[in-house]
């Protein structure tokens, strides 16, 4: 059936609307500024939540202060162990040099080995290779056993290390470590020249001090050695003050970052290992 004329007129002015309504819908909701202000009207803004509660943190913050300089203070003191480690490596080795003098002293003392212008070269050239350990023994610009080297602003005239650990209610805020003079000058008047014995008695003589110089550097290494693995235990202490500490604080929250199964957890793993795969 045809349409009339009045019909016609009807259907091209409905679709006209419509093209003209779809046109103003595009330019109103599709990145236009009137568009976005418009769905915000219609959609509303979520409001937006905030990443970390402010009474958690107002409530732990003592708790978290005190943690973190706690655990610094454990990682000055482990640099501390490591420093005397150092020392107490520089102490043996130059031990083992001394032996190694005293065994080429001894057998010509005992007749096993004759005494030759190469022992005597043999001698000094072990001698001479301690003043390097001595002069060149350093931890981060430290020298710990050369007392030349001393009265700076890292080590005192008399071997003090201060090291910066927790601050006391005195003031002093940190502890010393003491490295003790290593006699450099007695080290290098050892002379082969007295493994041949003349005038008589040298060699004994000769021994005699390669036995005090021994026992001191036994001494030494010992001493440094047992300070090492005090202060070690120490560090290890001060982080478990920490990890307790950081348990506090998440106790202590309204909304904790971890559950306790979580800091139990991390805990047993730190002590014991982990069997997880972490990186998988």
């Amino acid at each position: 059936m045809a349409l009339s004329d009045l019909q016609k007129l009807f259907v091209v002015s409905t679709a006209t609307q419509m093209w003209q309504q779809d046109l103003l819908m595009n330019a109103y909701f599709q990145g236009s500024a009137v568009g976005a202000n418009l769905r915000e009207m219609i959609l509303g803004q979520q409001p937006v939540k905030p990443l970390t509660n402010p009474f958690d943190e107002a409530i732990t913050g003592r708790l978290r202060s005190d943690s973190a300089a706690i655990r610094r203070a454990g990682k000055n003191v482990l640099e501390a162990s490591s420093m005397v480690g150092i020392a107490a490596n520089a102490a043996g080795t130059i031990k083992g040099v001394l032996e190694e003098m005293q065994s080429l002293a001894q057998q010509i003392k005992d007749g096993t080995l004759t005494y030759s212008v190469d022992v005597e070269n043999q001698y000094n050239a072990l001698r001479d290779s301690i003043t390097p350990i001595i002069e060149g023994t350093y931890y981060n610009g430290i020298a710990v056993l050369d007392k030349s080297q001393w009265d700076t602003d890292q080590i005192s005239a008399d071997g003090k290390v201060h090291i910066q650990s927790l601050p006391s209610a005195a003031g002093g805020g940190g502890f010393d470590v003491v490295f003790q003079e290593v006699d450099e000058a007695g080290l290098t008047a050892l002379d082969g020249g007295k493994l041949e014995d003349n005038p008589a008695g040298s060699l004994q003589t000769e021994l005699d001090n390669l036995s005090t110089h021994i026992g001191d550097m036994t001494t030494l290494e010992e001493i440094y050695s047992q300070r090492e693995d005090g202060l070690a235990y120490q560090a290890t202490a001060l982080d478990s003050q920490a990890d307790l500490l950081d348990q506090a604080v998440e106790a202590r929250r309204q909304t904790p970052t971890l559950s306790l199964e979580e800091i139990l957890i991390r805990l047993l793993m730190r002590d014991t290992g982990t069997l997880l795969d972490e990186l998988s």
